[in-house]
């Protein structure tokens, strides 16, 4: 008796599946395309910059570059972002770190840059980060301070850096104050507002230092700022 064709089993997990190397791609394109634009930014200001030049140098598509952002600012913040990030990671470890010792013939009071003992070592590590104590820092704040200037005359761009600006302010206000109390200090006003007038701080002092050099009193500035702006803890911050 003549037999049927016989019935094709298919065993459902030899059926391939739809490819998920757009997804897969997707964080190595951005990652290309803000390595690309901090590389170009630093040389060439963020002005000078065009699309083309970023993924031209990212050996990318203009269709690439739109498929992740709409346009050079949003880049931008996304790089902002980022480096908010690993800041306020290094200073939360700082925060916590005991404070260095200081070095030979050097008294404690003098190792924490003042009489009082304010020990606020995060907040000094703060300003080398920022103040260009490494060319990556230097390069950034250059490039972060062309982008503020840009905000400026831009309100919609400015209301999106306000935005990312708060996040970084409400992190260092933790920070800080994490900071101070392990000096047994306390922010002697609103922590989100000792932390406002530390980064305007930090932006001017960094500005005269690229400018007049290394012989500026920085960090004996913001010594006198941090003390003029926190007090000792007493018996009534206990517990708080």
């Amino acid at each position: 008796m003549a037999c049927g064709p016989r019935p094709v089993h298919r065993r459902t997990e030899e059926v391939p599946s739809l490819p998920k190397s757009p997804t897969r791609r997707r964080p190595i394109t951005r990652a290309a395309l803000t390595d690309s634009a901090l590389a170009l930014f630093t040389e060439k200001g963020f002005h000078a910059t065009s699309i083309s030049d970023i993924v031209e140098r990212a050996g990318l598509t203009r269709g690439a570059f739109y498929s992740n952002y709409r346009d050079k600012e949003e880049l931008f913040l996304a790089l902002y972002d980022a480096h908010t990030e690993r800041l306020l990671s290094e200073l939360r470890e700082a925060a916590t770190a005991p404070p260095p010792e200081p070095a030979s013939g050097t008294d404690s009071a003098s190792a924490s840059g003042s009489g009082s003992g304010s020990g606020v070592h995060p907040v000094m590590q703060l300003h080398e980060r920022v103040t260009g104590r490494t060319p990556q820092e230097r390069q950034w704040f250059m490039v972060s301070m062309e982008f503020t200037l840009h905000a400026a005359r831009h309100p919609e761009v400015a209301r999106a850096l306000a935005v990312h600006e708060n996040r970084l302010t409400e992190g260092l206000a933790e920070v800080v104050t994490t900071a101070l109390a392990g000096a047994g200090r306390r922010p002697d006003l609103a922590p989100e507002d000792l932390a406002r007038l530390l980064v305007a701080a930090f932006e001017g002092l960094t500005a005269r230092q690229l400018v007049h050099g290394t012989g500026e009193p920085t960090e004996r500035l913001l010594t006198h700022l941090m003390n003029a702006l926190s007090a000792p803890l007493g018996p009534s911050d206990e517990g708080q």
